[in-house]
């Protein structure tokens, strides 16, 4: 690959990179509750304003989709507009909450969902989404005795958590595109899922957090990534990194500190700006851009630790599910890594040209969508 194409990769991957943060489309949470008598209740925990607008799922980040305006525009109506239009639009959207059931026969009976209302929270922040609780209440076909759950892909992800009395803990599962869910048995008290499956989740959400996901992240990693000619150099700085994001990852999702996201994410925005602009100024990795980065991993770690947040984690293995995702989160960044190094391995070797071509215009487009995206964070694009 010759170094103008090189430049027009890093170009491109820059440009794909929207405004994030307040602007991500999170799964929707969902808890189906499995109560005496039949009675099933439903409760959905998502972004009312993207349901209403008709925001595609494809779009991850809401300002890509055509239909951005509106979605603004409902975003800054008080609680009971909101709650107006949404009934008006109830029905359609039970059509894609499949819950089926089946009485033994092999036949698969699907719900009809009443709805129940909708609690939207007051306008706050604009910049920050609101997450609605929106309910719903069906009844189980007569001996009912496993059921599955399958969310709209035109609606996006979501995370379903079964539970029913005596159950302690609730049986959640990751879903995506539309699939359905592992059957679960309405017979028995369910027990929880087994370590290894908890674990193998997380570890998926933390890759997928990273690659391709997190634009963000990614951006830091390859601002890592291009100062460092060497493995040495970079594996401190990725240690560093590392070692930062686990702390505050660990103490925010037990409490211990809470920032939060307009203040967080402006920050890690303007971690990004930094290194991109260092690497154009430097040509030679310092001792303090090892403990910057460190500090910079504090910020990324709490913005890992509010996705978690959002996404819960499971009572009974909240320890696994909190390595799991940080072990993915670092399986991602080893992705970065090694696609970068594949990409320009061989101009590395002429450090002029690798320079010109590659650090230069890489750090450059890094540094301008870092600057960016603090402004826009900051709010003061309007």
């Amino acid at each position: 690959m010759r170094p103008v194409h090189l430049f027009v990769v890093f170009l491109c991957l820059v440009g794909l990179a929207g405004p994030l943060a307040a602007h991500q489309l999170r799964p929707a949470l969902a808890t189906v509750s499995f109560e005496p008598g039949g009675t099933v209740k439903l409760r959905i925990q998502t972004n009312a304003e993207a349901l209403l607008a008709g925001i595609d799922p494809k779009h991850r980040n809401t300002n890509d989709s055509p239909r951005a305006g509106e979605y603004n525009h409902l975003r800054g109506l008080p609680p009971e507009a909101i709650a107006q239009a949404f009934a008006g639009f109830a029905e359609r959207y039970a059509e894609g909450l499949r819950l089926e059931a089946d009485s033994g026969d092999g036949q698969w009976r699907l719900l009809e969902w009443r709805y129940r209302g909708i609690e939207v929270p007051p306008v706050g922040d604009t910049r920050l989404s609101r997450k609605s609780l929106i309910r719903y209440q069906g009844i189980l076909p007569e001996g009912a005795a496993r059921v599955r759950w399958s969310y709209a892909a035109d609606y996006g992800d979501s995370v379903i958590s079964f539970t029913q009395p005596g159950q302690q803990e609730p049986v959640s599962y990751w879903l995506t595109g539309g699939e359905p869910s592992p059957e679960y048995a309405l017979d028995r008290v369910v027990q929880p899922r087994a370590w290894t499956a908890v674990a193998a989740d997380y570890l998926q959400l933390g890759f997928v957090h990273i690659l391709p996901r997190g634009l963000d992240h990614i951006l830091f990693v390859l601002g890592l990534f291009l100062l460092s000619r060497r493995l040495k150099p970079l594996l401190w700085q990725v240690t560093a990194f590392t070692v930062a994001h686990s702390i505050t990852l660990a103490l925010s999702i037990y409490g211990y500190i809470d920032l939060p996201s307009t203040v967080v994410e402006p920050a890690i925005a303007l971690s990004i700006a930094y290194v991109g602009i260092e690497n154009i100024l430097t040509r030679q990795l310092h001792a303090w851009r090892v403990v910057i980065v460190f500090l910079f991993g504090l910020l990324h770690g709490m913005g890992f630790a509010g996705v978690l947040t959002e996404l819960g984690l499971p009572e009974n293995e909240f320890v696994t599910a909190l390595v799991s995702f940080n072990i993915g989160v670092e399986f991602g960044q080893l992705a970065v890594i090694s696609l970068a190094w594949l990409a320009v391995h061989r101009i590395m070797r002429d450090e002029a040209r690798y320079r010109r071509w590659v650090v230069v215009p890489g750090s450059l487009g890094i540094a301008v969508m870092g600057l960016y995206w603090t402004v826009e964070r900051l709010g003061w694009l309007g």
